[in-house]
C-alpha cells in the first residue's frame, strides 16, 4: 500500500510522512523529488528547458510508479509519499500506474490556511547558507499557491482531507495512521494490468443529433478517449466494441457496428502498440444520453464534443484517429493507417 501526502507546498507534508513511518510499522519513506533530480542530471539542457516543472516530464511519471513498485518488493511494507500533485490527469496516470500493478494507494490531503501557508513559506530556509537560493525556492513555493487553489475543488473530491491548520506534524500523522486503518482515501480506481506484447483494441463512436461525438474521462490515465477497450483473446473485436460501451456507459448496441478505421499503432516503449479499430455506433438519442451510467472507478466524465473541441481533449494519437474516422464516416468507407498515416 502507498499512502500519498498531497498539499500546497508549506503544508508540512515531508514533516508529517516521516512522522508518519512512526505509526505504520514496517513502512518506508518515498520521496519522488528524488527521482525528480536523478533526471535532472541525467537529461540533456535542450530536454530540461522545454518543461517549467520535472512534473510535465512523462519520464518522471513512469519512474515515480517504477521505483515505488521496485521499492515496495525490496522492503515489503507500505510506502510514504510526500509530494504535492496539482495536475489530475498526473495523478491518473500515477495512481493509474500502481493499480496496474495491484498496489493500493490512500490518497491524503494536508489541507492548511492560505494565511499559515504564507507564514511557514516566508520563513522556509530551503537551502542554508544560499539566501539566494532560498528566495527563489520561497518564490516558487508562492507562484504555486494559485495552482493549488484552482486544483482544490477535484483534490478534495478525491482525497481523504485532514485540516492542519491548528496541529503538529505528529497529530497530523497519528491522524493519517488511523484513518488509513479505517480505509480512508482508498482511490477506487480501475486496474488495467500492462500489456506485455501488441493488443488489439476496439473503440466505438456515438454521436448526438448535432454530429457531435461521444469522449470519456478515464480515471486511470491522462487524456480522453474514445468508449471501448482491449478485445479478450478469442472475442470478435466488434462484439468487444458492443460489451464495452455496455460496460462503460450502460448503453446497449442493437444494430451491427460499421468499421470507420483500422490503425496500426507503432510500438514505442513501454508500450507495445497493436491494431486499433474504431466502429461507428451511430446515433445516440437525448433519452439514451440521459440514461448514461459511467463506472466511477474507471471513467469520471464524458461530454459530446466537436471535432475542434476534441482537439483540446484527445492525446495526438487519438485525435488523429478520430480525424481519419470522421472522413471515413463522410466517405462511406473505413480506411487503413499504418501509424496514423492512410496507407493503400
Amino acid at each position: 500500500m502507498i499512502v500519498w501526502l498531497n498539499g500546497a507546498f508549506g503544508a508540512g507534508k515531508t514533516a508529517t510522512a516521516r512522522e508518519l513511518v512512526d505509526f505504520m510499522p514496517g513502512s518506508t519513506f518515498y520521496d519522488p523529488e528524488l527521482v525528480g533530480n536523478g533526471l535532472r542530471m541525467m537529461l540533456p539542457r535542450k530536454r530540461l528547458e522545454q518543461v517549467s516543472d520535472y512534473q510535465d516530464l512523462p519520464s518522471w511519471r513512469r519512474l515515480v510508479v517504477d521505483t515505488g513498485a521496485a521499492l515496495m518488493a525490496e522492503v515489503g511494507g507500505p510506502l510514504v509519499v510526500a509530494m504535492t500533485v496539482l495536475r489530475q490527469e498526473y495523478r491518473d496516470e500515477i495512481f493509474g500506474g500502481f493499480a496496474a500493478r495491484r498496489i493500493p494507494v490512500r490518497h491524503v490531503l494536508l489541507r492548511t490556511d492560505e494565511t499559515i501557508l504564507r507564514e511557514r513559506i516566508a520563513g522556509r530556509e530551503a537551502i542554508p547558507g544560499d539566501p539566494e537560493a532560498s528566495e527563489s525556492v520561497r518564490q516558487w513555493c508562492l507562484a504555486h499557491l494559485a495552482p493549488y487553489r484552482a486544483a482544490l475543488p477535484w483534490l478534495t473530491a478525491d482525497a481523504h482531507v485532514v485540516d492542519t491548520t491548528g496541529i503538529t506534524p505528529r497529530q497530523t500523522a497519528q491522524h493519517i495512521a488511523d484513518a488509513v486503518r479505517e480505509g480512508a482515501g482508498s482511490c477506487d480506481i480501475v486496474q488495467t494490468p500492462e500489456p506485455t506484447a501488441e493488443t488489439l483494441a476496439a473503440g466505438v463512436l456515438l454521436f448526438d443529433e448535432e454530429d457531435r461525438v461521444l469522449l470519456v474521462d478515464p480515471t486511470y490515465k491522462p487524456g480522453w478517449e474514445f468508449p471501448g477497450g482491449v478485445v479478450e483473446p478469442g472475442e470478435p473485436p466488434m462484439c468487444a466494441g458492443v460489451r464495452e460501451v455496455t460496460e462503460e456507459l450502460g448503453v446497449r448496441l442493437d444494430e451491427p457496428l460499421r468499421l470507420l478505421v483500422a490503425d496500426w499503432e507503432r510500438p514505442q516503449p513501454p508500450g507495445y502498440g497493436g491494431l486499433r479499430l474504431l466502429f461507428d455506433g451511430g446515433k445516440l438519442s437525448s433519452a439514451a444520453a440521459r440514461e448514461v451510467l459511467l463506472p466511477g472507478s474507471e471513467l469520471r466524465g464524458w461530454r459530446f464534443v466537436t471535432e475542434s473541441e476534441a482537439a483540446a481533449l484527445l492525446p495526438p494519437v487519438r485525435l488523429s484517429r478520430l480525424r481519419w474516422a470522421l472522413r471515413a464516416r463522410e466517405q462511406g468507407r473505413p480506411l487503413y493507417l499504418e501509424a496514423g498515416v492512410p496507407t493503400g
